[in-house]
């Protein structure tokens, strides 16, 4: 188990994470997301005492790190896996996985469970990036870390590559069973591989729940927005429903709600509907997304929200649509004068 309590990190005079708390059970995966300089990889860096704290511990029982009580790197037993791999290029894949370890077996297991058979006297450079990350993957294991830490590891391989390779790395911790920290900018990535997801602004945590309370019930309109597309509606509250210009819908309230309320709407929670005599929309623009559109269409209200839908829906700029609520779960609401 990994225990992280009132983690602060400071550079010189400026404080980069403020307050963090975390717990990981054992082969616990947590996606560790936010916008570029948040302090995502600064977290991890501090976790392998790669740098210094400033305030709080970490503990993993073995071993307690605080400000005054330090732990090198080398003795805390921390698997890192790198998106630059950090093979050596001269040792091949074999050499590479079983860098200073006394006892090849386990090493020979994650060779068999990540597909590396053929490629055991390969050298780095002869391989794929997935293979080089499935190596780089299979060292860390091999030395039985307590825990891993992952520093968006998928960054440098094409898409088709990533979807299978997620699900590969996800297995092969569960495997281990070894708690993870995962730092991603890939929304998608962190909402399907973790057990949950932690969204990280200007060094703290907005918050910390499993991928689907998350996206559904952000604790505020940051993470809504940051865990993909978010419209807002203004609506009446009132027993746990809002009445919008485009439907009534079920709804929770998030910060204490008032009666009057913005919903977050997902761009699912909308239909969109060809309807040439029931028009209450324009469509102001259109992405194509492979199978769906992703359309976006302004209401009288001067709102817009968003709505997707099948990719053989001809929808175009400047179409008149129909949209209303489709929605049978709760939708979160905020406050009006909520600006976070």
């Amino acid at each position: 188990m990994l225990s992280v309590s009132k983690l602060s990190i400071d550079y010189g005079s400026n404080r980069v994470v403020s307050e963090l708390d975390l717990a990981l059970d054992k082969s616990e995966i947590l996606m560790l997301v936010g916008p570029t300089g948040c302090g995502k990889s600064t977290i991890l860096q501090a976790l392998a005492g790669l740098i210094p704290i400033s305030e709080g511990q970490i503990d993993v029982g073995k071993w307690r790190a605080t400000p005054t009580q330090t732990v090198p790197p080398e003795k805390r037993s921390v698997g890192m896996v790198f998106q630059d791999f950090a093979l050596f290029p001269h040792l091949s894949v074999q050499q590479n996985i079983c860098f200073r370890l006394k006892d090849h077996t386990l090493a020979d297991h994650w060779i068999d469970l990540l597909g590396l058979q053929a490629f055991r006297d390969k050298k780095p450079a002869t391989l794929s990036g997935g293979q080089k990350q499935r190596v780089a993957l299979a060292r860390t294991l091999a030395h039985q870390p307590d825990f891993v830490l992952l520093d968006e590891p998928l960054s440098n391989l094409d898409a088709a590559l990533k979807d299978t390779l997620r699900w590969d790395i996800r297995n092969a911790l569960k495997e281990a069973g070894v708690p993870a920290i995962w730092v991603t900018h890939d929304q998608e990535e962190a909402l399907s591989v973790g057990d949950r997801v932690g969204v990280l602004r200007d060094g703290k945590i907005q918050q910390i729940d499993t991928p689907e309370k998350c996206f559904s019930m952000p604790s505020n309109r940051f993470v809504a927005r940051f865990l993909g597309e978010a419209s807002f509606i203004r609506g009446q509250h009132q027993h746990h429903q809002a009445s919008t210009a485009i439907g009534i819908a079920p709804v929770v309230g998030i910060d204490d709600s008032a009666a009057e309320v913005d919903v977050l709407l997902r761009p699912d929670d909308v239909l969109l509907a060809q309807d040439a005599n029931n028009n209450n929309g324009v469509v102001t623009w259109v992405r194509f997304e492979g199978g769906s559109r992703l359309c976006a269409i302004e209401l009288p209200c001067k709102t817009t929200v968003t709505s997707r839908v099948s990719h053989e829906m001809l929808v175009r700029p400047g179409d008149k649509v129909h949209v209303s609520l489709s929605t049978s779960h709760p939708l979160a609401a905020f406050t009006i004068q909520s600006s976070t």
